[in-house]
């Protein structure tokens, strides 16, 4: 029998012994966006299996691999429902920004709601680069970290009744739409989940099934890791370099740990 909490803090390098608390999920949240990387090598390689507790827990705490939005909150799922929370998993749209429209793949970016206090927050750390590493609160209050400034509105729209706003910092002036997630249709099972990796695998609009993305935050800004290039934002500086695939495994290794 795993032990899904012991494991995922030992995969975070979360040293705290006792029951998570609301207070402590802000660490965790930043200790879990720096060291489980945001990646599809799994959609690429044709090696994606089936969205379940176990296959996560393997794939991701014993494995230590990466994943989409689809493994990454379901984990967190999981830690938090471990923890004494009762976390709902809600599906999104996400919003591009380059077209100015909805994602035309539909309600396939997933994210965590938690009650604490009578308020409910979004808990999301499979959103790459954007996520906030803060609970956001739904009731239009800011949040602030190291990653930028991150706020929900609620607006109706055709795939959800809140929108997901954040301001990334030295990388937006203006607050930008993430995406639209509904609350009011959580998912019941871990495999309804399958139906979304579908989409991501096979969709001719999926950004995930062309090409390697290895995304992951670090103290001073993230990495990018695509086929042919590498991206360090290091305090706001970009430094990107082009990459051949004998680079590309060594970089693959060495600052993403896969």
């Amino acid at each position: 029998m795993h032990d899904l909490n012991m494991l995922f803090r030992e995969r975070i390098n979360d040293s705290q012994k006792e029951k998570m608390t609301f207070d402590h999920l802000n660490t965790v949240l930043e200790k879990t966006s720096k060291t489980i990387p945001f990646e599809n090598l799994s959609i690429i390689e044709g090696r994606a299996e089936k969205i379940t507790k176990e296959n996560l827990i393997n794939k991701i705490l014993d494995r230590r691999e990466g994943g989409l939005c689809y493994e990454l909150n379901p984990i967190m799922y999981l830690f938090l429902k471990e923890n004494g929370f009762h976390p709902s998993l809600v599906l999104g749209n996400v919003y591009d920004e380059e077209k100015q429209q909805w994602s035309a793949t539909g309600k396939t970016h997933v994210a965590n709601l938690i009650n604490y206090h009578e308020e409910i927050y979004l808990i999301d750390v499979g959103f790459g680069g954007n996520v906030p590493l803060r609970p956001v609160p739904l009731n239009g209050k800011s949040v602030v970290s190291s990653n930028g400034e991150f706020r929900i509105e609620k607006e109706n729209t055709p795939y959800g009744d809140y929108i997901f706003y954040m301001k990334l910092k030295h990388r937006h002036d203006d607050w930008k739409i993430g995406y639209t997630f509904d609350s009011k249709n959580p998912v019941i099972r871990l495999e309804e989940l399958n139906h979304i990796q579908k989409i991501i695998q096979e969709d001719e609009e999926s950004d995930f099934n062309k090409k390697v993305l290895i995304n992951i935050l670090t103290d001073q800004g993230s990495m990018t890791l695509t086929d042919h290039s590498f991206t360090k934002w290091v305090n706001g500086e970009e430094k990107k370099c082009e990459i051949d695939e004998n680079q590309f495994q060594k970089i693959k290794e060495m600052y993403f740990s896969l």
